[in-house]
């Protein structure tokens, strides 16, 4: 991943939770209430739908079932544990435990990607879901067992979906925008069942709620969803995840700002320290110089001098009886004696090379 570009491609996936930090304002003011399943249906299906008849691209071989099983991981298990443990919890601990899901991401990214986690990460980890639980936890009843449960489940199903985009990364050809089209397809037809079953039939919709349905499914869902799968393919899993807290922290900058909200000394402190550790989760360790090169030595038939970034000349092959040999001239392509630079040939002297192409490159 290139160094330079990497700012830039956070902010991009930094946009998909910041709008699913709007969906508490959107559903409460413009949407049916006690809907939590059917919402989520009109999240996933419509978008998944308008993806896929956009790209006309469908899923080939072993990608059937890893669509099915991101679609599950990612929307179709994560929609409906999120709302349930929405509806259960007190003010904001669904929240909160969510902002676990830096930590658990870094643990699985350890144990399916190979990357191990640093004392840095578990740290930026733990302080983002200090800042997030100032932010939005408020003093309130006893804790739902079945909703902690619920939350702790969303968080763990949304962390292993993260984690196993990254993994398997994408078909040869296949852009995001089709992985999100399988995947919210999938979701949503996971979801349509037991919207059906737990809420029954599909409630009448006036225009604000059809106004924020049609919001919620493109804006909220399918391009945020687009940028968030295009960000894992970009990014690090642990810098995505770490974009987390910036949905619960918009929640409560749009409650503030637009529904009267007040926001106390503690919450803004809160908010600084959560935003604090998603910066902070976006810095990677830059590799150090490669020294390994400086070690090699050099190949059969080169100098002995030959290092890193360095190309010792020869000197001309004295006159022998040997076969004849073609002459690869200073303004032609050929070997140079001692390998080339990164960027071009070497300035050294160019040797005498059989007829036949060598087939060693520099």
């Amino acid at each position: 991943m290139s160094q330079r570009h990497a700012p830039s491609r956070a902010a991009l996936t930094a946009l998909a939770p910041v709008s699913w930090g709007t969906t508490y304002a959107v559903t409460t003011e413009f949407l049916p209430p006690d809907r939590p399943l059917f919402t989520g249906l009109m999240r996933a299906l419509p978008a998944g739908l308008v993806l896929l008849a956009l790209v006309r691209v469908l899923p080939r071989g072993a990608w059937w079932w890893k669509a099915v099983v991101l679609g599950a991981l990612n929307i179709g298990a994560f929609f409906p544990l999120l709302f349930l443990s929405a509806y259960r919890l007190p003010g904001g601990m669904a929240a909160v435990v969510g902002s676990a899901g830096p930590l658990l991401v870094v643990a699985l990214s350890a144990l399916l990607l190979g990357q191990r986690p640093t004392v840095r990460s578990v740290l930026t980890g733990i302080v983002a879901a200090f800042g997030v639980s100032l932010v939005v936890l408020k003093a309130a009843g006893a804790l739902d067992l079945i909703g902690v449960l619920a939350a702790l489940a969303a968080t763990a199903s949304m962390s292993a979906g993260t984690v196993l985009t990254q993994r398997w990364g994408r078909p040869e050809g296949v852009g995001p925008l089709a992985l999100t089209g399988w995947q919210l397809t999938a979701g949503g037809l996971l979801i349509a069942p037991l919207a059906l079953l737990a809420e029954g039939a599909p409630p009448a919709l006036d225009a604000p709620a059809a106004g924020g349905y049609l919001y919620l499914a493109l804006a909220n869902t399918a391009i945020a969803y687009w940028l968030w799968f295009r960000g894992i393919g970009r990014l690090t899993a642990t810098q995505v995840t770490f974009l987390g807290p910036l949905s619960p922290l918009t929640a409560a900058v749009i409650g503030w700002a637009a529904l009267g909200e007040a926001l106390t000394p503690l919450q803004l402190t809160g908010m600084a320290l959560a935003f604090g550790a998603t910066i902070a989760g976006q810095i990677t360790r830059r590799p150090g110089p490669d020294r390994t090169q400086a070690r090699t030595p050099a190949p059969p038939g080169g100098p002995v001098g030959h290092q890193a970034h360095t190309c010792v000349p020869s000197r001309p092959p004295a006159p022998s009886d040997a076969a004849p040999r073609s002459v690869v001239p200073a303004d032609r392509p050929g070997v140079p004696e001692g390998g080339t630079h990164a960027g071009g040939p070497s300035p050294a002297r160019w040797r005498r090379v059989p007829a036949r192409r060598s087939s060693h490159a520099g």
